[in-house]
């Protein structure tokens, strides 16, 4: 598949001599979900900002749908929509106002049947003639999204787009992104919660510290990275783990109801078994065991703590 948005050797530094981003390379395909994760400060929203326009490269280079984010400056901005965490909009404007004259700054002409269109893929059609200011605050980011889809773009950027909504309206923004992916829009989001991207993306990049760690499908994240987590309900609580169990570095939960042992699924012996015939051996019984998958939230967790300690 075709790559919409190329970054090559991306690099910001600041007059005080922080460096923002570091040689960061990155290809987004075209048609795909993108989630871009990291802490506060690995540098997410100087990447969107710079691929946006509204932040200059220290060195490197971007290319959005093949137009060089300087040199072909009106090219790239206008195949990109951009919806930025802080909901800023004129309070006053009426929602179709404010979603028409977004199209017309990008020198589109008129086009009422496509505004009714986005107005109403995103529940905001009955809200037209209000006012900004009479709106929820979910209400304001899906005039946020509109504002940025008038322009009819190819790439859509959402930086937090769940930030301070309810569970409810999250999984409602969910399921409009995947129906925007559906209609050919290219989709990079940044997001602290994890569960948004192990929903919704196809593939995933970790940021940490200005550094793009990895990028790599999902799925296959989870595969390579991923571990499973054996829980043992025991029947009896324990105060310390056993001496003899050291080599398989399990962990007592649960005030010394359960004991936990992660391993490797990709391991060739996963200890597991060795692990329960030496509890029956030391007289440890139990009556139930459960598995459990590492989540993306995990993998983040380790990854960064990793990169942390180096």
């Amino acid at each position: 598949m075709a790559s919409i948005i190329t970054i090559s050797g991306l690099t910001k530094s600041y007059a005080s001599g922080f460096q923002a981003l570091k040689g960061v390379d990155l290809s987004i395909e075209e048609g795909e979900i993108f989630a871009l994760l990291g802490p506060n400060g690995a540098g997410k929203t100087t990447l969107i900002s710079i691929v946006c326009g509204n932040v200059r490269p220290s060195g490197g280079g971007v290319t959005v749908a093949g137009h060089d984010i300087i040199r072909s400056y009106r090219g790239a901005r206008s195949a990109i929509g951009l919806v930025p965490q802080e909901l800023s909009t004129d309070q006053f404007e009426r929602v179709i106002d404010t979603v028409a004259f977004s199209r017309g700054l990008f020198g589109k002409p008129r086009n009422d049947a496509y505004i009714e269109k986005v107005l109403r893929d995103l529940s905001l059609w009955d809200k037209r003639n209000s006012k900004i200011l009479e709106l929820s605050g979910g209400m304001k980011r899906r005039v946020m999204i509109a504002k940025a889809l008038s322009h009819e773009p190819r790439v859509l950027f959402l930086d937090e787009p769940t930030a301070g909504v309810d569970v409810e309206l999250r999984r409602d923004m969910w399921k409009l992104i995947g129906e925007l992916r559906e209609t050919g829009v290219t989709i990079i989001l940044t997001t602290h919660y994890i569960e948004e991207a192990e929903e919704m993306a196809d593939r995933v990049g970790v940021i940490n510290k200005g550094e793009l760690m990895l990028v790599e499908d999902k799925d296959v994240l989870m595969r390579k990275l991923g571990q499973k987590t054996l829980t043992i309900a025991l029947t009896e609580p324990l105060s310390a783990v056993p001496d003899h169990l050291a080599e398989w570095d399990v962990s007592l939960k649960a005030e010394g109801n359960e004991m936990e042992y992660l391993f490797d699924t990709r391991a060739e012996r996963t200890g597991v078994s060795s692990l329960l015939r030496k509890l029956g051996d030391l007289g440890i019984g139990y009556k139930d065991l459960n598995t459990r998958q590492s989540s993306l939230e995990d993998i983040f967790v380790s990854l960064v703590h990793r990169e942390q300690m180096a």
